[in-house]
């Protein structure tokens, strides 16, 4: 070893290591030693290895015959012999050149060409040749004329210079004698030109001699050919360069073949420069107990020191004398312009044309890299396929990529043409040699060795043609021709850092992989994605330790693993968080390690190290992969080339050479349409038939046709019989198509759809997410305008899910529910609510947007189902729905329509504009792979998603016999139960015969390969079990078990002829067809043509069912009806029969309960997606019976119920997942049990009903289903009703019934019977129902058992096709993230590709766009439609509102009733001699104090019942819908009135006037200024000045004015606290007539009220009344309005008008009102409903009264329910008038409202008419609705102590409210007037306890009305002169109220009172001293007697003015 490392590994810690490795590696024949690399850099968390993954050398090297010398090993210089060897490789036997026949009818003469033109130059030399321009005249020579020279015109640059360099590659040339040009290759031309070669036909070695012209002008032989320098510089780079790989795997025999020690032998390809660079140093060590020898033999002419048989212990460093590499040879080729791959840079691509028979290779000839570098983050590029290559002759040009084409695809062409095929020449523009392909696009910046991985930013190509580059040394590689015949394998190269070379040649043969590239990229990490991930940059790795990592991952692969991208990212990110940075790696340390890591490999990774390019060491791999017969060597499966320039840098690559796993990586490149096209392109062109002759024996080598056919005619046209038989027994076919299945009763066919309680929380959790977007004050939706619920389902293309789909909504009675169809039409209609995303999606879309639009107030949901399917890009982004139509003809022509591509259908129907824009228009898009939807362009917000709630949470305490879903999860967890025959399983005999089949046929797709191997065994496993018993041994258990179960369950004692579905998938159309075809055939030609139904499940076709299998499910069902044929797969329920489910994707259809095993052998690793591979198992998923999954999970192992042990051999495994009784294997009872309920199927009978006390008996099922559905609707119906309320309560309700799974809704279509034979003896067990039995292939069973295994699992794959990953690193997805967190998730880490319909989305997503995510049949479909069966209901509530329905109470009939029948309008004269009422009766006043009145009523006796009860009832309240006359608040918006409440978009709030308004109040005894808010629409109403800035007044119209549409009395309503929920929008009430409305809101609420209201009038009250209750409202309207009549009366004087003629009222409404009645009597005894009317009718009536101007005050009477039954028995009375009050401000000038009062001002009011002789009347026959609004209005003020003690919140009494004068008690903070009043409503029988309870003896109250609490009651004397009041003789009184008594009140009058003794006295006043003087004024101290502690005051400071009482008893 000497010096040769001396200095150059620092490490003391390193050296231990790698000694440690290696004598561990050494020793070790079995373990899998700890690489190096890994004690160094990850010992916190070491690499799990695998045994099993080392390849035994056996298998390597046991292919090699003994004496097998290097290969390398020959490296002679003479020139001569190699000139002779022409170049081949000079280690390797000329290859036996058989040459094609001539076409038939061609010349075949030596010498003259196929044409037959002479071509011999002594023929021709005188001839005139044309020579086009670039072409020179050259001799060839034929070995059979070797006489002769052959005329030749040949393309110079593919000749040499002088110096015999600068030839490009390859051949062009024409045919001098015939003419014909464009030949592309030698060997074409040479055939052409009769050469009849023994050998491979070369330019160099035939075409000899230059012609040129002697002076004569004739041709004459010329100089030489100089092929020589190119020929030698061709030696040195091959045959003295270290051959990659094989060379070094493979060495001599003599090594370990004959010493018999070859267990542990590793090989080092060793490769270091020299001065002459001829280097190639192979060793081979073995280990002989603890020695260590190394043999080998060392060749190079620049080292004269021999370097073998050193023994290297410390660290295995065979080092040589290092010399900067020399060669610089140049190669005169060019290429297009270096383009690197900046920002969206496409690549100019040469057009093929290509004649019509040219064979695709399966990774299309060009080579594969995707798009620009910064988007490599995925290793699935879009690729070429057959379809994109133009199969037409095109022009010869290169051409700009077109929109249409993605950056990968432009970067790929279809390479050049195989040698048969010509003109494939680029335009003249751009001289590029014509088999140059600008390979990968991918040129990665090379970096300094030790810097951190990355590239700069590189530099955009410039536009325009790009010139064509010098390529230097090392970047070109010629790939040989015939490597994929040769060697059997298509190798593949993953790009990984540094600058890959561009290839020539043959470039079909080999495949560029952008896989791993991403893993590189770690410096394009920005610093928030390193903190996310917890790193920093300094924890980046350097390309070293990124080499040395790959190395060590690839090591540790098994044998029939590939690599993937997401498992070597996680394995940098763990690298990069253990052990940051590591240990500098020199570049002269690379080797060594990356050699020591492969060494664990077992010869399956190998390193070849290059000092100039990456390209040398791939062309060296190539060369020596093409070399030799390829069964002759054991290739390694990855050569790692690593080329450590010192100038550069390290650079790698991964050369891909497993044949397995080389496959594998291409097949994954690409994507299924195209590996489908690829498939349908290989069966087209007839590339199969070597393979589909293979198949025409059977396994023992017999003619499966004939022996199927001698079979046939053993039997005679008997078949076996098809149920209750064994497989033995034939029987005549026309007996067999006679027999029907035995039917014990008519199954009853009436279907009921359930909703169950997890599917009813998903609706609730949907309707809550349309609230919140409604609520999100966005404006995005507005609920409160639609009364309507309409929808449409898209579904994909798929004939079977529409049927499905619409049966369900069939079933659910949806649409009778939503009202949009009667029950007659529902049926016949539910069709037209699906629609197919195909070529007839448009007119469809068009019909149901013209919908849309013309109904505003429906809200319409369009349904997205199965969303993620077909989620590209339409073609173009201009679209609206007119133009589908002829864009989708020309997608059904431009995609493989077989296969169902219609693309982009989706997102043009889904996304385009109409859709987007529509108001009233939900998306809600329904996935159960959400995930492509879920990127970070998503248009979907997050919050706006709605996910399954998952199992856990579902799994409470339900009975062992209820149904469960079982799922995806569950299936990969079932790998845990350690039963004997897993449901999951990878059918590993199959995989055998799989890889067999595909080392025989590389060109041939592996899905073709495993289709045909997978007939075959179906096929024979049919012969096995009839025909050929010997053949059992050559079929797979899995095949041969499924299709024994499949023949022999109908068979089975008490089946009934049912049996079992066994779903075969196959992606490809016509391999399906193909599988269908021949499965059929042979079926039929066994005599099994009865048994079992074979089915070709296709989306673009109906099930297509022979006629006895319909009329057997007939049976079953009971159907009477002749037509009936099954549409869905769940009508085959019971049914035998293999469904072959095609089409590139599943779509979600549901299958029945009889689906026993789902076979997904062909779904292999180009379904490396999460969609793509969960999809596929998700086909499987159902409900379950929970004990069924328990008892393994408890158990873990099988185990048999009672008298339940299988007796059939078959299925011995079967135990667990499925019961069999009684020998039957068919127990799987496939009646439909829904999870939660009913039946959903047809009714089953008892023996199939779970016996669990939640299932009713079945006599009440079968007896009277319709009480059961309607019970059941009912508890949903109340269930949903409590939305707000309860949430949780419903989904706790106990499951009344049962059901089965499915994708949308649980509900199956046919019931089996129990298949107990002793039924009727034993007690009926409960249903099982197990989960279905999936087969996979190798591939994706690891995937799925990745949970359990050591690989990565799906759920870490990349998530769809169409996204991907943003970043190179991310942290690790585990299997618990579900719902929201796995949607952000992917919205952090993926984004949409660029044919993803959301690569263009808009920044915000949609505001009215839902998605909805569950598993796969779970039930989504009854959850959406519960939805909208819900949102319906919740619309509706939202136009029904709660009033109040409380019944007044009834005035005693009096005999003195005058009659004024059916009378319409009041007679003054009528109604002045009815008796006034003072009692208010209405229910708003029952908690008031009664008013005494002579007459004796009724309600003396409700007193003690309502003293009694304390507790404060709440106010009756019915929901009423709202109708067109409804007052409404300000959520409502429509066309109508949006301009009467909303403001227009241009005007905007400053656009209102402010007006003073000031004038004197008599009653104030000052100045009031009211402020008017006027907009300018509404000044027509107003009076201003002459300058138009002052108001002067308010125009009111003349009592003779007659206009039906104008309203004469202007309208106020008094608000506060409502400016959201107020009704303050009367413009349906007013039915839009012309009227004036104004709001009086308080000062400090004006600003709300302007934002809401902005088209209202608004009056605001002065600052003062800020705190004031509704009196100082009402008060202030009345004066402003008697003053404004009084301005008007003197303008209009002025023009002529009497006074008396102004229409002197005004209308007090409350905002509460909302809806009017009118209660017409019907001529009949009964009484009508009372009718909606509108406020204008009730209002004008009124007005139209006679002699209106006499009525004080008219109104109407408040609803209630009790209107309905009874009329009214007056149309007219007196009596008290509110909430609408029609008021003659001119009659009651002196009559004031109280301003101080906040409550029963109306009633203070009324009973102050009434007593001032003025006429109230009340309209009976009219009613008004109020509506209940909880907040606003004239509520509570809190009241709170002055001075807050935070510390100690205390709550206040009423008792609180009041305290004596200067006392030290609490100080509140509240109005004086408020106390006051709410003291005496609480406390007053502690100031009047004489009058509690008492009638009889009221307390007198003069000039007021107080509520002094109901127990009291109150005698109202009115001390005005002249007035009119009750007759009070001989009345005692028990107390004396007086409260703020004015001048009129005098002593004379209170002394006319009696009073009983011991009354009491209460005098309220606003001061001391006024309460002084009116107790001196009116010397009360005469007959009361007062003491000093009888003074109060309510608790204010004197700052708030409390009110003083003083309290006394009479004397």
């Amino acid at each position: 070893m000497g010096n040769s490392y001396a200095g150059q590994l620092k490490s003391a810690r390193f050296e231990e290591a790698l000694h440690n490795s290696i004598e561990a590696s050494l020793r070790s024949s079995s373990g899998d030693p700890q690489p190096i690399f890994t004690q160094l850099y990850l010992e916190p968390e070491p690499y799990p290895g695998n045994v099993e993954d080392i390849k035994p050398k056996a298998d390597l090297h046991g292919g090699e015959p003994p004496g097998n010398e290097l290969m390398n090993g020959h490296s002679s210089n003479d020139p001569e012999e190699l000139e002779e060897d022409d170049d081949s490789d000079s280690s390797s036997p000329p290859l036996p050149y058989l040459q094609a026949p001539a076409p038939d009818g061609c010349c075949t003469l030596d010498g003259f060409c196929q044409a037959g033109k002479d071509l011999r130059l002594v023929s021709i030399a005188t001839e005139p040749i044309e020579v086009p321009a670039g072409f020179e005249l050259v001799g060839a020579k034929s070995p059979s004329v070797p006489e002769h020279i052959l005329v030749c015109a040949v393309d110079r640059r593919f000749l040499p210079d002088e110096n015999g360099k600068n030839a490009l590659l390859g051949f062009s040339g024409n045919c001098v004698g015939c003419g014909e040009k464009g030949f592309r290759y030698f060997t074409e031309f040479s055939n052409h030109i009769n050469l009849k070669l023994s050998t491979q036909p070369k330019k160099q070695k035939h075409l000899k001699y230059y012609l040129v012209k002697n002076s004569q002008g004739a041709l004459c032989k010329g100089p030489l050919i100089c092929w020589k320098d190119c020929k030698s510089r061709q030696i040195s780079s091959s045959a003295s360069t270290s051959k990659p790989s094989s060379s070094s795997s493979h060495s001599s025999k003599e090594n370990g073949g004959a010493s018999g020690h070859s267990s542990s032998t590793f090989s080092f390809s060793v490769d270091v420069g020299c001065g002459n660079r001829r280097v190639c140093v192979i060793r081979s060590m073995k280990a002989k107990g603890n020695q260590m020898t190394t043999q080998g033999k060392g060749g190079c002419e620049g080292c004269r020191e021999m370097v073998s048989g050193i023994c290297i212990l410390k660290s295995i460093l065979f080092l040589l004398p290092d010399s900067p590499p020399t060669r610089t040879t140049q190669m005169s080729s060019v290429f297009f312009g270096s383009q690197d791959l900046g920002r969206d840079c496409s690549f100019l691509k040469p057009l093929s044309s290509t004649s019509g028979n040219k064979t695709l290779p399966i990774v299309p000839t060009a080579l594969r890299v995707n798009g620009p570098m910064n988007c490599l983050v995925d290793g699935r590029p879009p690729l070429l396929s057959p379809s994109q290559v133009s199969l037409g002759p095109q022009g010869p040009a290169y051409r700009t990529p077109d929109l249409g084409d993605s950056p990968a695809s432009s970067a790929m062409n279809s390479g050049p043409p195989k040698k048969r095929h010509r003109s494939w020449h680029p335009n003249s523009l751009v001289p590029v040699p014509p088999t140059a392909v600008p390979v990968p696009a991918i040129r990665p910046i090379v970096c300094s060795p030790g810097a951190v991985l990355g590239m700069s930013s590189p530099q955009p190509p410039v536009a325009g043609v790009i010139q064509p580059q010098p390529v230097t040394a090392g970047e070109t590689v010629i790939v040989p021709d015939n490597l994929l015949n040769s060697s059997g394998v298509r190798p593949v190269i993953l790009i990984g850092h540094g600058t890959l070379p561009y290839f020539y040649g043959n470039v079909g043969d080999i495949v560029v992989s952008p896989l791993l590239v991403s893993c590189y990229k770690s410096s394009q990490l920005t610093e928030k994605t390193l903190e996310t991930l917890g790193l920093n940059s300094s924890q980046l790795l350097c390309v070293e330790t990124m080499i040395l990592l790959t190395l060590q991952y690839l090591a540790r692969l098994g044998l029939v693993q590939i690599p993937l991208r997401e498992e070597l990212e996680q394995i940098v990110l763990k690298a990069m968080l253990c052990c940051p940075r590591g240990p500098a790696i020199s570049p002269s340390q690379l080797p060594w390690l990356a050699r020591l890591e492969a060494s664990v490999s077992g010869g399956s990774v190998q390193v070849v190290v290059t000092h100039n390019s990456l390209g040398e060491g791939i062309s060296e791999s190539l060369r020596s992969l093409s070399d030799g017969p390829h069964h002759q060597k054991c290739l390694p499966t990855y050569v790692v080339i690593i080329c450590a320039s010192k100038m550069s840098g390290n650079e790698f690559c991964v050369l891909v050479l497993g044949k397995y796993q080389a496959r594998a990586l291409a097949e994954g490149m690409l994507t299924t349409n195209e590996f489908l096209k690829e498939i349908s392109y290989e069966l087209i062109t007839g590339k199969v038939s070597i393979l589909a002759s293979h198949f025409k024996t059977t396994s023992l080598g017999d003619n499966l046709d004939k022996q199927l056919v001698r079979y046939q005619r053993r039997w005679k046209g008997q078949v076996i019989q098809p149920f209750q038989g064994d497989v033995t027994d034939h029987i005549h076919s026309q007996e067999a198509a006679g027999m029907s299945p035995p039917s014990e009763r008519a199954e009853l066919l009436s279907k009921l759809f359930q909703i169950y309680p997890t599917q009813l929380s998903v609706a609730r959790s949907l309707l809550s997410q349309v609230c919140s977007i409604a609520d999100s004050g966005t404006q995005n939706l507005d609920l409160g305008r639609f009364c309507k619920v309409d929808f449409l389902v898209l579904v994909p293309p798929s004939h079977i899910l529409v049927h499905q789909t619409a049966q369900r909504i069939r079933q659910s009675g949806v649409l009778v529910d939503l009202g949009i169809e009667d029950v007659c039409s529902a049926h016949q209609k539910s069709d037209k609510y699906v629609v197919r995303l195909d070529g007839e999606v448009h007119a469809k879309m068009e019909a149901f947007m013209r919908k849309v639009k013309q109904n505003p107030y429906t809200l319409f949901v369009l349904i997205h189902d199965n969303s993620h399917v077909d989620l590209t890009r339409g073609v173009f982004l201009g679209y609206d729905l007119q133009h589908t139509g002829q864009l989708a003809q020309q997608i059904a022509l431009s995609g493989s329509v077989c296969h169902g591509e219609l693309q982009g259908l989706a997102d043009r129907v889904v996304n385009c504009q109409e859709v987007l824009d529509a108001m009233n228009l939900l998306v809600l898009q329904v996935s159960c792979f959400p995930y492509t939807l879920q990127t970070h362009q998503s248009r979907i917000s997050i919050h706006n998603e709605v996910h399954w709630p998952s199992g856990e949470s579902l799994q409470g305490e339900q009975p062992p016999n209820e149904l469960l879903y079982f799922g995806l999860r569950d299936y990969s967890s079932s790998l845990q139960w350690g039963v004997a025959s897993p449901i999951l399983r990878c059918d590993d005999a199959f995989e055998k015969m799989v890889h067999t089949l595909l080392e025989r046929h590389p060109h041939l797709h592996s899905m073709v390969i495993r289709s045909y191997l997978l007939i075959q065994q179906y096929t024979e496993a049919m012969m096995a079990l009839t025909s050929s018993p010997s053949l059992r041994d050559h079929i797979t258990p899995e095949t041969l078990a499924m299709v024994e179960d499949l023949i022999n369950a109908p068979g089975r004692e008490g089946s009934q002829g049912r049996g079992h579905m066994l779903l075969v998938r196959v992606p490809s159309l016509q391999l399906a067809m193909l599988a269908r075809e021949r499965l059929e055939d042979v079926r039929d030609k066994l005599g099994l043509q009865l048994c079992f139904a074979v089915l070709l499940g296709s989306p673009a076709t109906e099930l297509n069912l022979q006629k006895n299998f319909t009329n057997r499910l007939k049976a079953w069902r009971g159907c009477e009806n002749e037509d009936w044929v099954p549409h869905t797969y769940e009508d085959l329920e019971g049914l035998p029969c293999i469904v072959i489910l095609t089409g590139k994707d599943p779509l979600g259809e549901t299958f029945p309960r009889s689906l026993k095993y789902s076979d997904l052998r062909l779904i292999d690793s180009s379904y490396l997606t999460r969609t793509a591979l969960e999809q596929e198992v998700g086909l499987a998923c159902t409900h379950v019976t929970m004990g069924v999954v328990h008892e393994p999970k408890k158990a873990m192992a099988p185990r048999e119920s009672d008298g339940e042990k299988a007796t059939t051999g078959l299925n011995d495994g079967d135990e667990l997942e499925r019961p069999q009784s009684n020998g039957s294997a068919a127990t799987r009872t496939s009646g439909s049990l829904a999870e939660n309920g009913v039946s959903s199927s047809d009714i089953a009978d008892s023996f199939q009903r779970p016996s669990t006390s939640t299932c009713p008996p079945e006599g009440a099922i079968t007896s009277d289903m319709g009480t059961a559905a309607q019970g059941f609707k009912q508890e949903c119906d109340s269930v949903e009703s409590q939305l707000s309320s309860n949430p949780s309560k419903a989904s706790k309700a106990p499951p009344s019934l049962y059901s089965s799974s499915s994708s949308s809704s649980p509900s199956s279509s046919s019931t089996q019977r129990p298949s107990q034979s002793t039924q009727c003896v034993r007690e009926p067990k409960p249903t099982r129902v197990s989960p279905r039995t999936v087969i996979m292939s190798r591939a994706a069973y690891s995937l799925l058992a990745g949970e359990s295994g050591s690989q990565l699992s799906s759920f870490s794959l990349l998530p769809h096709a169409d996204v991907a990953w943003s970043s190179p690193l991310r942290p690790l997805v585990t299997h618990n993230l579900q719902g929201e967190e796995r949607s952000m998730y992917y919205r952090e880490w993926t984004i949409a590709r660029q044919h993803h319909a959301d690569y263009e989305a808009p920044s915000v997503p949609h505001p009215r766009r839902m998605l909805l995510s569950g598993p796969p049949q779970v039930g989504k479909t009854g959850a959406y439609l519960q939805f909208l069966r819900i949102l319906f209901r919740m619309l509706i509530r939202l136009l029904e509102v709660d009033v109040y329905d409380e019944e007044e109470e009834e005035e005693e009939e009096t005999s003195e009733v005058t009659t004024l029948v059916k009378t319409q309008l009041p007679d003054i004269e009528e109604v002045r001699k009815l008796p006034f009422d003072p009692y208010p009766r209405d229910p708003k006043f029952r908690k008031a104090s009664p008013v005494y009145t002579d007459k004796r009523s009724k309600c003396l006796k409700d007193f003690k019942q309502e003293g009694e009860s304390h507790t404060p009832d709440k106010r009756v309240t019915k929901s009423i819908r709202l109708s067109r006359f409804a007052a409404h608040n300000a959520f409502h918006h429509c066309e109508q009135c949006h301009h009467y409440c909303e403001a227009g978009p241009a005007t905007q709030l400053s656009e209102c006037t402010f007006h003073a308004f000031t004038f004197c109040s008599s009653m104030l005894g000052e100045e009031v200024q009211l402020q008017f808010v006027i907009p300018k629409a509404k000044e027509q109403h107003f009076v201003f000045s002459q300058q138009g800035s002052h108001l002067e007044s308010m125009r009111l119209p003349l009592v003779s004015t007659k206009d039906p549409d104008r309203l004469k009395s202007p309208i106020f309503t008094p608000t506060t606290g409502r400016q959201e929920h107020g009704l303050l929008n009367i413009y349906h009430a007013m039915e839009g007539a012309t009227h004036l409305h104004i709001l009086v809101v308080k000062q400090f609420e004006m600003p709300l009220y302007r934002k809401y209201w902005p088209n209202h009038i608004l009056l605001v009250l002065p600052a003062v009344f800020n705190n004031t209750g509704v009196g100082a409202a009402r008060f202030m309207i009345k004066e402003l309005s008697y003053h404004n009549l009084e301005l008007e009366r003197n303008r209009l004087e002025e023009q002529g008008v009497k006074r008396q003629d102004v229409w002197p009222f005004i209308v007090m409404m409350d905002d509460s009102c909302v809806l009017w009645n009118s209660h017409q009597p019907a001529d009949s005894s009964e009484t009508s409903d009372g009718t909606n009317v509108s406020l204008k009718m009730v209002l004008q009536h009124m007005e139209n009264t006679p002699k209106i101007s006499l009525y004080a005050m008219c109104g109407t009477r408040r609803w209630s329910s009790s209107l309905a039954r009874k009329s009214p028995s007056h149309p007219f009375s007196r009596c008290h008038l509110h909430d609408l009050v029609m008021l003659n401000v001119d009659l009651t000038q002196n009559v004031h409202y109280d301003l101080n009062r906040y409550s029963c001002e109306e009633v203070d009011f009324n009973l102050r008419v009434n007593s001032s002789g003025l006429l109230l009347c009340r309209f009976n026959y009219f009613s008004l609705m109020k509506k209940h609004i909880p907040v606003g209005g004239n509520k509570d003020f809190l009241v709170k102590p002055k001075l807050v003690d935070m510390g100690n919140p205390t709550s206040i009494s009423p008792p609180q409210y009041v305290c004596a004068p200067d006392s030290e008690q609490t100080l509140l903070d509240a109005p004086a007037q408020f106390l006051l009043e709410r003291f005496l409503q609480s406390c007053s029988h502690r100031l009047f306890p004489k009058a509690v309870r008492n009638r009889s003896n009221p307390v007198l109250s003069i000039d007021s009305y107080l509520n002094i609490s109901p127990e009291i009651s109150v005698c109202y004397i009115n001390s005005r002169p002249h007035s009119t009041n009750l007759n009070h003789q001989g009345l005692l009184f028990s107390g004396l109220l007086l409260y703020l008594c004015d001048s009129f009140v005098v002593s004379g009058l209170l002394k006319k009172f009696r009073f009983l003794k011991g009354a009491t006295l209460c005098v309220i006043c606003q001061d001391r001293s006024s309460l002084r003087q009116t107790i001196v004024r009116l010397e009360l101290e005469d007959e009361w007697q007062f003491r000093l502690r009888d003074e109060f005051q309510t608790a204010n400071c004197s700052d708030d003015r409390p009110l003083y009482f003083l309290t006394g008893r009479h004397v």
